[in-house]
């Protein structure tokens, strides 16, 4: 009986043996760096680094902000316009003066391409200060001869209904001139320089808390029936869009609602209103900056180059920093109407 036992136990402990001498070989081989007869269990998490989308500030996994140029299309702002296309996909939009006191805007892609834009109208003298400092490719449906020389001499490709094939193309079912659309994807086949387009803005970063008072909405009075509102949606953290009284949503069915809206009050040359007015983006003036659902007023510059990024400072000369996401930027006119509705 003993000599039974004696060989069970013998046999117990060769098969231990075997099984530690087994896990101790995969827990060396699974790591390499820890020592003999040591046991081991890790875990590893990978860390994402994306690019930062130059006109926006925010990630760009895709990384195609990178790799495409400025994209500027000049859209309508009448009431026969509405519904608006691809407003909600640009990464910066101007809203501008131009004749009879009407609005147009001048929408910037980059990050997002989206295959209906509009309705394209034409080139206005403000459009060429807008895109020297980005440069890339602007497209548009003609305009007055004195806009089309200025607009020639920035340094962008220019695009019309005429050059750009299938990368504009008219809605059947909407009364011209208000059916022109442009399909960004196609236009930026056209290329374009710069590739990235620089950086137009600072941006707070995550844990940077906003600055200045808590405001509710605002209107930007320009003139007629333009007056623009802007509200404060707590829910998005994003400025809500009102014209005509009534709330902008695209065709796609999408609230415009940025995150920053830059007011600049600009001098336009020739009068505010007339045809051959323009915004004067040389020089300085007065800014006020909505962002988080707050105000701030500091000082907008550009130097005598046109190629130069406007900077935007506040009152200690630091930048005016905004939330990443899209941004408007209203030209308004020195001494037009403002308003603001403080939060309670």
């Amino acid at each position: 009986m003993r000599r039974v036992l004696l060989v069970l136990l013998v046999l117990v402990l060769a098969a231990g043996a075997a099984v530690a001498a087994k896990v101790l070989r995969h827990t060396s081989s699974s790591s390499p760096g820890s020592a003999a007869g040591a046991t081991s269990t890790t875990s590893t998490t990978t860390a994402h680094s994306y690019a930062t989308a130059p006109l926006t500030g925010l990630a760009d996994p895709s990384g195609l902000s990178a790799t495409r140029p400025a994209l500027t299309i000049k859209i309508e702002n009448t009431p026969e316009a509405l519904p608006q296309w691809g407003i909600d996909q640009a990464d910066v939009v101007y809203e501008e003066i131009v004749n009879g006191g009407i609005t147009r805007l001048a929408a910037v892609f980059n990050s997002h391409a989206p295959t209906k834009v509009g309705p394209v109208r034409s080139v206005r003298p403000t459009d060429a200060q807008i895109v020297w400092p980005l440069g890339g490719i602007f497209a548009f449906s003609g305009g007055a001869p004195y806009a089309i020389n200025a607009i020639s001499q920035a340094p962008v490709k220019l695009e019309d209904e005429s050059s750009s094939g299938a990368a504009m193309f008219r809605d059947p079912n909407r009364q011209a001139p208000h059916n022109l659309y442009a399909n960004a994807a196609g236009l930026f086949a056209f290329k374009g320089s710069p590739t990235p387009p620089p950086s137009l803005f600072t941006y707070r970063s995550a844990t940077q808390a906003a600055t200045g008072l808590k405001v509710a909405s605002f209107t930007v009075g320009f003139p007629s029936i333009y007056p623009v509102t802007w509200t404060w949606n707590v829910a998005t953290s994003s400025w809500d869009r009102t014209l005509f009284g009534q709330p902008i949503v695209t065709g796609t069915g999408v609230r415009v609602s940025p995150k920053n809206v830059v007011v600049m009050f600009v001098n336009y040359v020739n009068g505010v209103g007339t045809f051959s007015s323009y915004a004067n983006l040389q020089g300085s003036g007065t800014v006020w900056v909505f962002s988080d659902g707050r105000e701030v007023r500091g000082t907008w510059s550009r130097g005598t180059s046109k190629s130069d990024v406007i900077a935007y400072t506040g009152a200690n000369g630091k930048p005016l920093a905004l939330t990443a996401g899209q941004t408007w930027v209203e030209l308004q006119y020195v001494g037009g109407p403002m308003s603001v509705t403080p939060a309670k």
